[in-house]
């Protein structure tokens, strides 16, 4: 039995740590835990646990590929947070360079599940 001390061992702790399911700290078993919505006014990631950022995941990705219409790439960036990322794809598509790059970024932006913004919390779904 956990917890109990072994036979004939008077000395015994109790080992530190987490403490067992069920007991405090830890939501009933099958139940989610409960959001705190004053600290994330978009939600917070169910993977993660990390609250949403307040950029959307979709306008990142469009204004990445934004560089297909207006030749200028790095705006999605920009706008995400990624400053020194954006700045480099926007001097790089004046030569071309960097107009494939958020081409191609933009898409791995539309298609991940794992974009963060510049202070490391996950882009908002839709």
């Amino acid at each position: 039995m956990a917890g109990s001390p072994p036979p004939g061992n008077q000395d015994y702790q109790q080992p530190q740590g987490y403490p067992p399911q069920g007991q405090q700290g830890y939501p009933p078993q099958g139940q989610q835990p409960q959001q705190h919505p004053q600290g994330a006014p978009y939600g917070v990631d169910p993977r993660t646990g990390i609250p949403y950022s307040d950029k959307q995941k979709t306008l990142v990705g469009l204004l990445q590929l934004a560089a297909l219409i207006i030749g200028l790439g790095g705006i999605g960036r920009l706008y995400a947070g990624h400053v020194g990322t954006g700045v480099a794809q926007l001097i790089l598509s004046c030569i071309g360079v960097g107009a494939i790059w958020s081409i191609i970024d933009g898409i791995i932006i539309l298609t991940s599940e794992d974009t963060v913004d510049g202070e490391g919390r996950p882009l908002r779904p839709n």
